[in-house]
């Protein structure tokens, strides 16, 4: 693939399923992403899953919004992912830091935490610091005096 090629949407979206899933299991599969989109619809439905693999697969290469918030929200990417090569080239670096990390738990956190402003990121840091206190665990990192923003 050359540099200056945009990705497509199956593509985008395949390396979702391919790398956003807990450490201890596999990808999961459309079916699953289709209950879990259906959960988080206040009406109940959600994606097909024969609908997901016409995405994966590139037969279907033009989803709706709400396809595409549905999925964004699954997989913990902003929307735009899907159409800002940019925006998707930077989703792709965090996701893979964030692999290397290996804790589901913790990934969530950071995932949730991206974008938030400094402010927002100290008050994030204390609670850590005070749960940690609260499990018998060390105090926080130890380079306690960075800039959370890194």
């Amino acid at each position: 693939m050359t540099e200056d090629r945009q990705r497509t949407f199956a593509e985008k979206l395949n390396h979702l399923f391919a790398t956003v899933h807990p450490p201890s299991r596999g990808p999961y599969t459309p079916a699953e992403v289709a209950a879990a989109t259906a959960e988080a619809n206040d009406e109940g439905r959600g994606l097909s899953a024969s609908a997901i693999q016409q995405l994966r697969n590139g037969s279907k290469k033009n989803p709706t919004m709400n396809t595409i918030r549905a999925l964004a929200g699954f997989f913990g990417v902003p929307p735009t992912y899907f159409f800002d090569d940019e925006v998707a080239a930077r989703t792709d670096a965090e996701i893979g830091i964030l692999a290397a990390m290996g804790d589901a738990g913790v990934r969530q956190v950071a995932l949730r935490a991206r974008g938030l402003s400094t402010e927002s990121l100290q008050i994030i840091n204390a609670v850590i610091d005070q749960a940690r206190r609260l499990d018998g665990l060390p105090g926080g990192a130890p380079d306690d005096d960075a800039d959370p923003q890194r």
